[in-house]
């Protein structure tokens, strides 16, 4: 008996040996990469301070469904540190003052439904309402579109419908409110009206009904380029509100279609060698232009999971599991400490501003510096291998 022990030890020690970081599952890799390069979440986007910043949700979101994947405590209680060290026991959120009126700061408001609902500590359900009664004031366009900032007055920005319509979406279900359902599509279709470009299937970066600032087209209100990591947001935001949204919702079908057209134009802009797309989306030849990778994770993401709900036909799971494969060659690179990163994301860009006019042009949106494991292409890179178990 003793000697058949030791041989079933021997085959057990052998067979683990076999087994190298290349075979665990990308999620579980990044997701811990990530935790060793952030021991605590609140260090998350290179933070040196405690703050309430949409970068924190969206990758605490994304290591959420690694919990909810592999049910690894270790995930569940590094999201819920974030949450319970900023958020006092009155609801009050450290770093965030509601007057802002900056929609950037509604998105980590949708890790709380979950932790709340697991947790049953009230004060997350008290921050989820004060969230949500900033979108009740924060100011609007003359159509009800929601400002991107109340610094960016009058300006409706791609970026923008990620950070706000999914929360409010899943708060309309949770709380059956009709109305605020109604308010959603209002901010998808909006916008949509306002950025879209017939010519090429794409969606401009921003729209000023003001036409006032210098990089709004005098004509038409919109910025003059489009860049792919606002795509993705807006992509991102319809495949999450339509989680949600109801089926028999009257605007539900016309989302979708804007969301099946928005793919197969993209598929047009997909680099021929790489499969996957530009800083600049439809602006591949032009010098200095690169192939980034938020916004092609992004891509990729709404590609997966539109067609495994349904809401893009099966053609797009296939490429958007090409197009995975693709991403994991060009993007994701091994270190020596066993970690992985992703390589080569637009660290950040926008319209306007006072410090550092950003005009919007070809030229301003390439000089944007670029980093690794930038949180906007590491959630959606984590999110979409939960969603292939990859």
């Amino acid at each position: 008996m003793k000697k058949n022990l030791v041989y079933i030890f021997v085959i057990i020690f052998f067979a683990q040996s076999f087994v190298t970081a290349s075979d665990v599952k990308y999620y579980i890799r990044i997701a811990d990469s990530e935790i060793k390069r952030n021991p605590e979440s609140w260090m998350l986007d290179f933070a040196p301070k405690l703050k309430w910043d949409y970068c924190n949700g969206l990758e605490l979101q994304a290591i959420y469904s690694v919990w909810k994947k592999t049910g690894n405590p270790v995930y569940f209680n590094y999201v819920n540190s974030y949450a319970d060290t900023i958020i006092q026991n009155n609801g009050s959120i450290i770093s965030y003052k509601l007057q802002d009126y900056n929609i950037d700061r509604v998105n980590s408001g949708k890790i709380l439904f979950p932790l709340y609902a697991v947790t049953k500590n009230e004060k997350y359900q008290k921050a989820i309402e004060l969230l949500r009664d900033q979108m009740k004031t924060h100011p609007r366009t003359s159509e009800g579109g929601f400002w991107h900032k109340k610094v960016y007055p009058h300006q409706m920005w791609l970026d923008g419908l990620y950070m706000a319509s999914p929360f409010l979406a899943e708060y309309a279900k949770r709380n059956n409110d009709k109305e605020l359902f109604d308010d959603v599509a209002n901010q998808i279709l909006t916008v949509a009206k306002h950025t879209y470009d017939a010519k090429t299937g794409l969606y401009y970066h921003g729209w000023d009904e003001s036409h006032l600032q210098r990089w709004s087209n005098p004509e038409t209100g919109t910025s003059p380029n489009f860049w792919s990591r606002s795509i993705g947001w807006y992509m991102m935001a319809i495949v999450d509100v339509l989680d949600y949204l109801p089926a028999d919702h009257p605007k539900r079908l016309e989302i979708i279609k804007i969301l099946l057209n928005l793919s197969q134009s993209l598929d047009k802009y997909r680099d021929k060698k790489t499969g996957l797309w530009y800083q600049v989306t439809d602006k591949g030849s032009d010098k200095g232009n690169y192939i980034e990778s938020s916004g092609s994770a992004m891509f990729i993401y709404t590609w997966v999971k539109g067609a495994q709900k349904g809401y893009l036909p099966k053609s797009f799971l296939k490429k958007g599991e090409k197009g995975y494969a693709q991403y994991v060659k060009q993007f994701v690179k091994e270190n020596p400490d066993q970690t992985i990163s992703i390589t080569n994301a637009c660290s950040v860009a926008g319209l306007g501003g006072d410090k550092k006019y950003r005009d919007g042009s070809f030229e301003y949106y390439i000089s944007e510096p670029k980093r690794d494991n930038d949180p906007k292409a590491v959630a959606p890179f984590m999110m979409v291998s939960v969603l292939l178990n990859k």
